[in-house]
């Protein structure tokens, strides 16, 4: 049986007191963070998670609000945690050479860092499925502008559940495929209704659900706006702590 924890539920600006997007799946012992914002390492040490369990993190996309935690994270491995085993970082070809920038502009000479804690980069591609240890991931591309493509993930736990995630992204039919069949379907819900380019606002995501085939459907990322009208929602909402058996 798998266990989605929701560590970080919010939008880039901490509406609502809530933390950026990190979401904890885990299976039998192994550990996947999908995406890690800035606030990564707070949502784990509050939910008393110790961030050197973490087998493998995959990124959806490069903006701070999703990957912006992990010289946080690596920092605190090497420093803190003395992390011993390999940690695998999986997202967009560009993902290393963006984050080894972020990490020296947040803390020159941090690099080093990637060198003290084993850690292995895996390029993501549409279309192909890729093994996380005794995991599977895929990803498909969506509509979201953040300097390097963004993607959608598709990911196969031990135990064979499937968890999607929408990443951040405007209405595409191919969220359709990334929902199908799912056990989870996590959907970015940034808007009530209010049509923003590149995300994807709750009133879109309700007109589509009825052709979405995921067992389930959750909310996240929410604006203030989205904060301010929960109960009017036809999906539940993630908050942070939330935890799903699946």
């Amino acid at each position: 049986m798998s266990r989605v924890h929701f560590l970080g539920t919010g939008d880039a600006f901490g509406s609502g007191g809530r933390l950026q997007t990190c979401i904890l799946v885990e299976d039998d012992g192994w550990r996947v963070l999908i995406d890690c914002g800035a606030s990564c390492l707070v949502g784990l040490k509050r939910a008393g998670i110790d961030p050197a369990s973490i087998d493998a993190i995959v990124i959806s996309h490069l903006h701070g609000d999703h990957f912006a935690g992990l010289p946080f994270y690596l920092l605190d491995a090497q420093l803190n945690s003395r992390r011993a085993t390999q940690l695998v970082i999986a997202g967009h070809a560009d993902l290393e050479e963006r984050l080894r920038a972020t990490m020296e502009l947040l803390f020159p000479g941090s690099q080093r860092a990637l060198e003290v804690v084993e850690t292995a980069f895996v390029s993501l591609t549409p279309g192909e499925s890729f093994r996380l240890g005794p995991a599977a991931v895929e990803v498909y591309d969506v509509e979201h502008f953040c300097g390097s493509p963004p993607y959608a993930v598709r990911l196969t736990t031990p135990s064979g559940d499937v968890v999607a995630y929408s990443g951040d992204t405007e209405w595409t039919d191919t969220l359709i495929d990334v929902a199908a069949d799912a056990d989870l379907f996590v959907a970015e819900a940034y808007f009530f209704d209010k049509p923003i380019r590149w995300h994807l606002d709750y009133a879109t995501l309700a007109g589509n659900l009825s052709r979405l085939t995921a067992r389930q459907t959750i909310a996240t990322h929410l604006s203030a706006d989205m904060l301010s009208r929960t109960g009017e929602l036809a999906v539940p909402v993630a908050n942070d702590g939330l935890v799903v058996e699946l």
